[in-house]
């Protein structure tokens, strides 16, 4: 984050944003609505961001950073590369379910492409105007090392790319958290245990990728 948006009304701006994204989407949300709940003007908001877009990939690279700090902070076990991996994920997935805006940010991402930058002012972020997802690339990494680590020692199939691994983990547990009521309400013998739903998935989702993994 440069200098220029660290001060205090850029932050405000930043966390209005996050808030209105995560509840509205992209394309639904509304530049006005931002600035007039971070207690600023339109133009100051361009000035910081320039466009729609560009605010939203900030948000996205504040949420990003976040959850490499969380990642960069977990105490990993001491044994070989996959029961770090299995911690690291379980670390993953406790983080997008305290964080429920990242969740539906990350779900609202995918689909906020040229059509709905045509929404926002100003020049879009990243080639051809779609949303970047490079802050993401050091959260992803640290499952990328653990993974390759892991072929090195034996431990992880040498047909599986480790990148491609890393991101289908985070695709998993992002469209679980963001399911969650609906695959509660329509799969009644999940719902019966509701309360224990989120981390017995938690467990199957780890369970599912670690095993995908892992050499015969």
């Amino acid at each position: 984050m440069t200098p220029k948006l660290r001060n205090d009304r850029a932050l405000r701006i930043s966390a209005a944003a996050r808030e209105e994204f995560a509840k509205r989407g992209f394309a639904g949300a509304r530049v006005d609505q931002i600035a007039r709940r971070a207690g600023v003007n339109k133009q100051l908001l361009f000035y910081y961001y320039h466009s729609k877009r560009g605010l939203f990939q900030a948000v996205l690279a504040q949420a990003a950073s976040e959850l490499e700090a969380a990642l960069a902070a977990l105490a990993l076990p001491e044994g070989g590369p996959l029961e770090r991996l299995r911690r690291a994920l379980q670390a993953q997935f406790e983080f997008l379910a305290r964080h429920p805006q990242l969740v539906a940010l990350l779900g609202q991402a995918g689909r906020a492409g040229p059509a709905a930058g045509a929404a926002g002012a100003g020049a879009g972020a990243g080639a051809g105007g779609r949303v970047d997802f490079a802050p993401f690339a050091p959260a992803i990494n640290r499952l990328v090392v653990l993974l390759a680590e892991g072929q090195g020692l034996g431990q992880v199939r040498d047909d599986v790319d480790p990148h491609l691994a890393a991101a289908q983990a985070l695709i998993l547990m992002v469209g679980y958290l963001g399911m969650e009521a609906v695959i509660a309400a329509s799969a009644r013998p999940l719902a019966a245990d509701e309360p224990a739903l989120r981390e017995r998935w938690r467990e199957a989702a780890v369970d599912l990728v670690v095993a995908g993994v892992a050499a015969r």
